[in-house]
């Protein structure tokens, strides 16, 4: 089959553009011809470009609406596309799924697009976020399929009116297997106690703000904490830690490329999250055999089960927050019970070769209708 892969922007790289790397890199080896259109240049390109998977750069596809620009992207997707001449056209993330929708109807090239979470899930207060909602509604006719990588986003998108039902499938996400991690020791340092990790851009969307506020009641417990990634709103969560009096026992790891490493080093996941579609890094993180304490939003609930992988705490609870940690700090056979029972549920439910296969079928069947 010939496919090509459309997202929007390259200058970062979040969970939708690690679905599509990892998708592209496992059909090239099935033989399959793959082509990736992104806009712009960046993290994302260079990424492709070490993986050997064939991209196009496009100038006028942005995240940032602009209508001039919005119209040129639609004729420059269409004409790489009918360049190409795909068998399917994936499209992923809001803005593309836009623009490339509008450029399938004029090169007629049947389409399948993934949300990777709604623009108007609950929690987002964006006033795009009614934009989007219409433009949805308005271009879910489109797409001969569109595929929600969780349960929750299925049933929000239909309680919207975007999409009938049978055109909308679950295909929950999957991670990369990878080997169990050895046994985590029973006692950490003192000094330090058990390492906590949240993976997370600092942005409007994740709530850091209610995971430190809890740690800073637990000062008498014994614990670190590492924050990955980076955003707009790091220097802001710096001068929180500063307030609360844990610096010293916070530390920002910024944007990292061995995650997998250090949630192996980690004793304890977190998520606290305003609004999600279902978060890859919770599944990276029962691969590694944590418990997760997470934000029941959204998605959440169908990784995490709760008191058997992980605890699911209400937004912006505070005190739930530190309750669940405090749990959990305090005891090793605690966390490896949940961790272990994570990483089961991992390999039954979340590997990416489940996930990899189930949507090559559903391309396989839109290719041949």
């Amino acid at each position: 089959m010939k496919i090509a892969y459309v997202i929007t922007r390259s200058d970062e790289i979040g969970g939708a553009h690690i679905h599509v790397h990892d998708l592209a890199a496992w059909l090239l080896e099935q033989g399959h011809d793959i082509r990736v259109f992104v806009g712009g240049r960046g993290v994302f390109t260079e990424k492709l470009k070490r993986s050997a998977i064939p991209f196009e750069s496009l100038k006028y596809l942005k995240r940032p609406i602009s209508p001039i620009s919005d119209v040129l992207g639609v004729f420059e997707i269409a004409k790489r596309l009918k360049a190409f001449q795909p068998d399917l056209v994936s499209i992923h993330s809001a803005k593309a799924g836009i623009l490339a929708r509008l450029a399938c109807m004029v090169t007629k090239q049947p389409c399948v697009f993934t949300a990777h979470g709604w623009s108007f899930a609950d929690g987002v207060t964006s006033p795009a976020s009614v934009l989007f909602r219409f433009l949805e509604k308005a271009l879910a006719p489109v797409s001969q399929r569109i595929i929600t990588v969780c349960e929750s986003d299925r049933a929000l998108a239909l309680d919207h009116g975007v999409g009938e039902p049978h055109k909308v499938t679950t295909i929950h996400n999957g991670m990369p297997w990878l080997p169990a991690p050895e046994a985590r020791p029973t006692e950490q340092p003192p000094e330090t106690g058990p390492r906590l990790v949240m993976v997370a851009r600092f942005e409007g969307q994740k709530d850091h703000r209610t995971l430190l506020n809890a740690l800073a009641t637990l000062r008498d417990l014994p614990w670190s904490l590492d924050l990955v990634g980076d955003g707009p709103l790091q220097a802001e969560v710096k001068k929180l830690t500063d307030e609360l009096d844990i610096t010293s026992r916070v530390h920002f790891l910024g944007r990292r490329q061995d995650v997998p490493q250090i949630l192996e080093e980690a004793d304890i996941f977190v998520l606290t999250t305003n609004w999600e579609g279902f978060p890859r890094s919770i599944i990276e993180a029962m691969r590694a055999g944590l418990p997760v304490v997470a934000t029941d939003v959204a998605g959440t609930s169908e990784s995490v089960t709760e008191g058997e992988t992980g605890y699911l705490i209400p937004p912006n609870d505070t005190g739930a927050c530190a309750r669940r940690l405090s749990a959990l700090i305090e005891s090793a056979d605690h966390r490896r019970e949940l961790g272990a029972r994570g990483r089961e549920h991992f390999e039954r439910h979340f590997t990416f070769e489940s996930m990899a296969n189930a949507t090559l079928a559903l391309y396989r069947e839109l290719a041949a209708a």
